[in-house]
């Protein structure tokens, strides 16, 4: 979806965390919090989980707990396709989406304990012909800039060209155009930044990141439902379809192919397998009495590397690690997490409470809506507190609505009843470009003008709105239902379009196109 409504989403996990460490919850010690909370917090989990359904109405929700070691608790709930009888079980999987950069995270973190990489590499040791606007930034960026959200790169960066059609490498290598902050001056989330810091890494292993996956975590861990592969996931007879808005409710949607971005969103995965995860991050890297990833390789990963939102009222300070979120309590325990979130239908979350040494994952299969946040907090409050502190499905909706807005200053409105008349078709037709989004060709076909955009070109037609302004309706990942772009030609004096600049496409500096 549009780069700066999913960046704010995404932090609206980390938003909720913060407040979950805040106010409401009664006094709590400062020690390890005993077993019997989290024996009776799970007992709750049946009602809680058929409550968050049912409220929020998606279709189908699984959830798993760990608790010293072993999963505790594993239940679906719901379908997995509205209009198809088969439940949600927990087998059944799901795109993870931006959990995926917690899991990929700990892939690295096993290539730091082999020496393959440290978290301080330089990106342009294994990946020489990446690039930065800026050259100085470039020859210091490293691997832990990138998944600490930290490289300068403007949020999202990249997203729009996938979007588009441009593979991997491709957008990975037009991203020098964009312009970015200086290095390490921010926090900033990138998909392909993270993206780009683990093909770094598969580089120095000399193996492809999604094998690179599996031989270090998913076969180690058994988790022989998780892949890093679309192909993978669509071949499961269990998996959960994601889902749209429809009105107030939901309807099966197509099906986000995120292979591009695997290592920031393509993971796919059950709830049974992300237990076995959680329990080897909570025994810091053991498994089965096995070291699988060395501590001093994982616990950066764990630990504050930037600050994402300063502490404000109740509120307090947000922190990104290496591909985890990480917060403090109220009751002054440390909680990790993450949450993943696919406008075409997957929201995800997981958090965990080392304290307590307990840790859960909550999987839907529709557009995010704070099902899985509520969940997973609802939890953390009865292991903290022994009570749920508020009503978190409805302290993090709101986050999450602001998903489903349109997006476009024109809408919702309706065409103007007398607009300013447009210039003959063959004024605006021709071939516009830039260095970032390549050609994008303006056409007429059956007498309406159409916007080719991308390699393999995804087709608008352009509705005309007044002058020299036409509309067009986006769609897939970059912005909600009803959404409507601007495309305002720029017009020379021989009359013809000398430029256009596209709505959707302006936040990233670069939206503006001209003509060859």
């Amino acid at each position: 979806m549009h780069s700066s409504r999913l960046y704010r989403v995404l932090l609206a996990s980390a938003a909720a965390v913060a407040l979950a460490s805040c106010g409401g919850g009664g006094s709590s010690s400062q020690a390890q919090i005993p077993p019997a909370r989290v024996t009776a917090a799970v007992a709750q989990l049946d009602d809680l989980a058929a409550e968050i359904l049912e409220r929020s109405v998606i279709p189908g929700l699984a959830v798993a707990v760990v608790h010293q070691g072993k999963t505790v608790y594993a239940k679906g709930f719901g379908v997995r396709k509205l209009g198809d009888p088969a439940p949600v079980d927990p087998e059944t999987v799901f795109q993870l989406a931006s959990v995926s950069k917690s899991v990929g995270a700990t892939v690295v973190a096993a290539q730091v304990g082999a020496g393959v990489v440290t978290w301080d590499t330089l990106v342009a040791r294994d990946l020489p012909w990446f690039a930065l606007n800026d050259p100085e930034a470039t020859a210091r960026l490293t691997v832990g800039d990138l998944y600490s959200h930290q490289s300068g790169l403007p949020d999202h960066a990249g997203d729009d060209l996938e979007e588009l059609g441009y593979t991997r490498l491709e957008t990975m290598e037009r991203l020098r155009f964009l312009a970015s902050a200086p290095l390490r001056s921010r926090y900033a989330y990138t998909n392909f930044g993270i993206t780009t810091a683990a093909q770094a890494v598969a580089t120095a292993a000399g193996v492809a990141w999604e094998d690179l996956s599996q031989e270090t975590i998913y076969g180690p861990l058994g988790m022989a439902s998780t892949s890093s592969r679309y192909a993978d996931f669509m071949a499961r007879a269990n998996r959960a379809h994601p889902h749209i808005r429809d009105g107030d409710g939901f309807q099966p949607g197509p099906i986000r192919q995120p292979d591009a971005q695997t290592p920031a969103g393509g993971v796919s995965s059950n709830v049974l397998d992300m237990a076995q995860w959680m329990s080897m991050v909570l025994r810091e890297g053991k498994h089965e009495g096995r070291q699988l990833i060395p501590e001093n390789a994982l616990t950066p990963a764990l630990s504050p590397q930037v600050m994402t939102s300063p502490p404000s009222g109740e509120q307090s300070a947000g922190y990104y690690g290496y591909g985890f979120n990480v917060s403090t309590s109220r009751a002054g325990f440390t909680q990790l997490g993450h949450s993943g979130a696919f406008l075409m239908g997957a929201g995800t979350s997981f958090n965990l409470l080392p304290a307590a040494d307990t840790g859960i994952v909550v999987l839907t299969n529709a557009l995010p809506v704070g099902a899985a946040e509520a969940l997973c907090l609802s939890y953390l409050d009865l292991v903290q507190f022994g009570h749920i502190t508020r009503d978190w499905l409805d302290v993090v909706g709101p986050y999450f609505a602001d998903m489903a807005k349109p997006f476009g200053e024109l809408a919702g409105a309706p065409f103007p009843t007398d607009p300013a008349p447009a210039l003959p078709a063959h004024a605006y037709t021709g071939v516009y470009g830039n260095d970032y989004y390549g050609d994008a060709r303006v056409e007429q076909r059956g007498g309406e003008l159409v916007l080719a955009l991308g390699p393999v070109p995804k087709m608008y037609a352009l509705q005309h709105w007044s002058g020299n302004v036409f509309v067009f309706e986006p769609d897939g990942e970059m912005a909600p239902a009803d959404s409507r772009s601007a495309v305002t030609f720029a017009v020379g004096p021989g009359g013809v379009a000398q430029s256009l600049a596209i709505e959707l496409y302006q936040e990233s500096g670069v939206g503006t196109l001209e003509r060859h």
